[in-house]
């Protein structure tokens, strides 16, 4: 940027600038919490969204993160203020948190149009902490960053390094198939979460901040330090200091988001091999700056990027791995002929002088492009009569021999009618056998909760079964790994063809066709669907109400409707 801002165009000095009884009332109040005159005058107001809280384990250090905003904040000349937000915490909030996801950009957007500042640090990284705060900052539009809360450390267990997530599913399976003791899983149970951070697996967490960090919404390599590395509370000082230049430079989120820092992010979700919630969560970021994406974007790109982050699910290692080998900017290095490297980030320089330095220390954690642990399709989109607006599966996650197959339904409308079914010895189904779950989309769920890695059939699971084909339209964790066919859109609680499936059809999967086909006429299906009945309850008040009213569907990206797009609110009034 050539040329600064001047005191006077703050935002915050709306506020404190004028000789007025008004700004009294402001200076006046800010003297009352101890704060010297020389403290907040004159200086760039920072708002620090903190998604801290005593229920929130991935971000149980923000507590001490915060402090090191502030410290690089006062560095640069700036005045930090911390706003608390919604945690959303992954692991305790029910029925999930994706059904506040759009609470949280609604808050986020509101915290920094309502107080009197003129950028902020964003500090998220469980799930949907990164895209709820990017959304609500990005439709704000003031100069922000955000601070990735990094993975945590790796798990063990009896000598063997566990991911999170991840190996939860593999143990489960086998202490429903009686290989583990009660003993063992106990034990393991308390060796998979070891420190503070999200899960270091290349789950929805890990996959978002590095998403965001290619879209140039980080500081250059932020998303990949772990949260117990010395580097991260240097990043989050660093992150303080950068915040205050971007004020006075005036670099907005307006000014770096656009269509090649999207296909960035594209290229790099394929490589990393991604959660398939960033088919969603990128669908409503990219639309909160006025970018429309669709789900086969997704899917062309993933035609034509090897997947060379080596990290579990689809991969052997974890993030701190990932990060000793060079992290994200060595990743992005290695695919520079995929990028746009003209794209701008809020360190003020280009996508390419960000990574032009970095290097690989690690061949077999990020491959090279011509050995990939896949040579495309980290995701895959899917379309056919059930899935007319489209689905995903991420065909590395799943045994090979189902990406081409078919067989007959066993049709659950509810969690807990297959939550018990898969426990009766007597259920009536195969390896070949497609489970289907409905009922479970944004509407349906509500909030399209984490349940389509649909648990398989005990009795299966004991004669050596560990993968089927599962489909829904619920959402999985990024964590999760096998056959499943998720996002199935429109839902079945809005009327969706999903909903006309009975037990015994046929269905047919062909991920090389990207097809998903229920082997029913059209005719037949519009006719089951003329008897169909809604199954969502009427929520007669509060926040699930407005969420019903409101929620797009997956392929739209489950935002509300009334808050796509950036800004158009004005500022509000002084009096």
């Amino acid at each position: 940027m050539t040329s600064r801002k001047a005191l006077a165009d703050l935002r915050s000095q709306r506020w404190f600038g004028p000789a007025d009884l008004r700004s009294f009332g402001h200076r006046s109040r800010a003297l009352q919490m101890g704060y010297e005159r020389e403290d907040f005058l004159g200086k760039p107001i920072v708002a620090i969204i903190n998604t801290w809280s005593d229920l929130q384990p991935c971000h149980q250090h923000f507590k001490a993160r915060v402090e090191h905003v502030k410290r690089g904040v006062w560095q640069a000349g700036g005045f930090p203020v911390e706003l608390p937000a919604l945690s959303l915490s992954e692991s305790f909030t029910k029925p999930t948190t994706m059904l506040y996801r759009n609470l949280l950009a609604l808050e986020t957007e509101e915290l920094l149009r309502q107080h009197p500042v003129d950028g902020a640090v964003l500090m998220g990284g469980c799930d949907k902490t990164t895209p709820a705060t990017v959304m609500g900052a990005i439709s704000m539009n003031l100069p922000f960053v955000f601070m990735p809360a990094g993975p945590m450390m790796r798990g063990h267990f009896g000598g063997t390094i566990l991911g999170s997530g991840s190996d939860v599913w593999k143990y489960w399976a086998e202490k429903e198939a009686g290989t583990i003791t009660n003993q063992q899983w106990n034990d393991m149970e308390a060796g998979i979460a070891r420190s503070a951070g999200t899960c270091m697996t290349m789950g929805t967490a890990s996959t978002m901040t590095i998403i965001t960090e290619a879209l140039g919404l980080t500081l250059p390599g932020a998303s990949s330090i772990p949260a117990a590395d010395a580097a991260h509370p240097r990043m989050a000082g660093a992150c303080g200091r950068r915040i205050v230049d971007m004020i006075w430079e005036d670099l907005k989120p307006s000014d770096i988001l656009d269509r090649r820092s999207v296909q960035n992010a594209l290229v790099v979700h394929n490589a990393l091999a991604g959660s398939t919630n960033a088919m969603i969560h990128l669908v409503a970021m990219a639309a909160r700056a006025g970018i429309k994406l669709d789900l086969r974007e997704f899917d062309e790109v993933a035609g034509r990027v090897p997947v060379i982050a080596n990290v579990r699910p689809s991969g052997a290692w974890l993030m701190e791995e990932f990060h000793i080998a060079g992290g994200t900017l060595a990743l992005m290095n290695r695919l520079r002929d995929l990028l746009d490297l003209d794209a701008r980030t809020v360190s003020g320089t280009s996508l390419g002088e960000g990574i032009a330095e970095a290097k690989v220390y690690d061949d077999d954690v990020i491959r090279p492009l011509d050995k990939p642990i896949a040579a495309s399709g980290g995701t895959a989109i899917l379309y056919g009569n059930i899935a007319p607006h489209g689905c995903v599966i991420k065909p590395p996650a799943a045994e090979a021999r189902l990406l081409q197959h078919t067989g007959p339904a066993l049709v659950f409308d509810h969690y807990d009618a297959m939550s018990a079914a898969v426990n009766d010895p007597d259920l009536d189904c195969t390896a070949d056998t497609v489970l289907i779950l409905r009922n479970a989309g944004p509407i349906g769920g509500p909030g399209m909760p984490e349940w389509g890695m649909l648990p398989l059939p005990k009795k299966l699971l004991q004669q050596g079964v560990r993968d089927m084909v599962r489909i829904s339209d619920a959402r999985m964790s990024g964590t999760s790994y096998g056959a499943c066919i998720l996002h199935v859109s429109p839902e079945a609680a809005v009327g969706g063809p999903l909903a006309a499936v009975r037990n015994g059809d046929l269905v047919t999967v062909d991920v090389p066709a990207r097809s998903l086909h229920l082997h029913v006429s059209d005719e037949e299906i519009a006719s089951r669907l003329e008897s169909w009945k809604p199954p969502r309850p009427d929520y007669p008040r509060g926040y699930n109400r407005l969420f019903a009213q409101h929620v797009r569907q997956a392929h739209e990206g489950c935002d509300f409707d009334f808050l796509e797009g950036a800004g158009g609110i004005p500022e509000p009034e002084i009096h």
